[in-house]
């Protein structure tokens, strides 16, 4: 039975999370947490064989940052790391982090089992360059730059001062992000 803990900090999506692979015969839900901060100590006192982890969670605490801490305190347990938005630099942040897996949360349930199964069984599976291209090539250098820094958890104006813009400039890079990627607002679009 693989045992997995479930980052995420959205309610109607860590719930079915739970529901289907609960429903697996060989895997079993043994907690949840919205916020990547304490995955650390639930996987000491819970022993996960596998975490699950969203690339941001409540409190914007970063699931990268806190896989990369798991791995060097307990090398054991297995981590797949999963984001709906299709950002290259995750991938490379994950592979930095020596974190064992990497899936979108658009895959589907099929793809997620097998990536938890192979995870399991010592292969890593990371989605090609390509997955993320298409999605990405849309958006011009300075709406990437603001998808980053909101994807950090970062302010408007934290935003406007990492960049060194205005107001008046960082708001038609958001409407304009919203605009292609189909989102009525930019919490939303980063999760």
């Amino acid at each position: 039975m693989i045992k997995i803990l479930i980052v995420e900090d959205l309610a109607m999506l860590r719930d079915s999370l739970e529901h289907i692979i609960g429903e697996q015969p060989d895997m079993e839900v043994i907690g949840t947490t919205v916020d990547a901060s304490k995955t650390l100590e639930l996987c000491r006192n819970l022993k996960p064989d596998l975490v699950l982890m969203d690339v941001v969670t409540e409190n914007d605490a970063n699931g990268i940052t806190w896989a990369e801490r798991i791995r060097q305190e307990l090398p054991d347990i297995k981590i797949v790391i999963m984001t709906a938005l299709p950002e290259i630099t995750f991938i490379d942040e994950a592979r930095k982090a020596r974190v064992h897996s990497f899936v979108y949360k658009n895959s589907g349930n099929d793809h997620l089992f097998y990536v938890i199964r192979s995870t399991m069984k010592g292969h890593g599976i990371y989605p090609g360059p390509e997955a993320g291209l298409p999605f990405a090539e849309q958006f011009t250098e300075k709406e990437i730059a603001v998808i980053r820094l909101v994807c950090k958890g970062k302010s408007r104006s934290e935003m406007i001062e990492e960049l060194g813009i205005s107001e008046s400039t960082i708001k038609p890079v958001i409407t304009s992000i919203l605009d292609k990627s189909g989102f009525d607002s930019i919490s939303k679009f980063a999760v």
